[in-house]
């Protein structure tokens, strides 16, 4: 049986452990995760484990996110969360498990009283959970720019019933700040 629970400081080995099955070893993957969680601009943070019995197979953080509103305002405003990385080790993909961490976060989010929640991803797979594509369209351009025949892999949410009408540039955590992080 799967359950999902929030991780702790104990957890980062799981965490790196899944991930890394997950993108097929990728170091880059590795070094993301240990600078997420030490970076500040991040906090707080929502991490989530999946298990199977004892064993971690799923894990999916999400991380704070400013708005940089249009020309003549200068301070940053709260913009949402950023859902990145997701990850399911291989032998547990197509099962569900990505779908209930995604549902699970935004709970959490929803609960928090969190306006919006932003993710770079397939555009096929996180509409099934309310994710809007292409959300520069709607006044929320990347960090970095997507090239146009990617544009709907950037994708918006609504976690509240009336957001704020604020609009503008997405500003994420300082380690996520890097073009290489903004591609599809």
């Amino acid at each position: 049986m799967i359950t999902i629970r929030s991780t702790t400081s104990q957890d980062h080995d799981a965490i790196l452990k899944v991930e890394l099955l997950a993108f097929d070893q990728d170091p880059e993957i590795k070094t993301l995760i240990i600078d997420l969680f030490k970076d500040p601009t991040t906090e707080p943070i929502v991490s989530l484990l999946a298990y199977d019995d004892e064993k971690p197979v799923g894990h999916i953080l999400f991380t704070k996110a400013k708005i940089k509103p249009g020309l003549g305002i200068c301070s940053l405003k709260p913009g949402g969360y950023i859902l990145a990385p997701m990850a399911v080790i291989p032998e547990y993909q197509k099962q569900g498990i990505g779908g209930k961490l995604i549902k699970e976060g935004l709970r959490i989010l929803k609960d928090m009283s969190v306006e919006r929640c932003f993710v770079l991803g397939h555009p096929t797979y996180y509409p099934r959970y309310g994710f809007i594509p292409d959300a520069k369209k709607f006044g929320f351009p990347a960090p970095y720019s997507i090239p146009g025949k990617n544009k709907d892999a950037w994708m918006v949410m609504d976690l509240v019933e009336k957001p704020t009408g604020i609009k503008g540039q997405i500003i994420c955590a300082d380690v996520m700040m890097k073009p290489k992080y903004w591609r599809e």
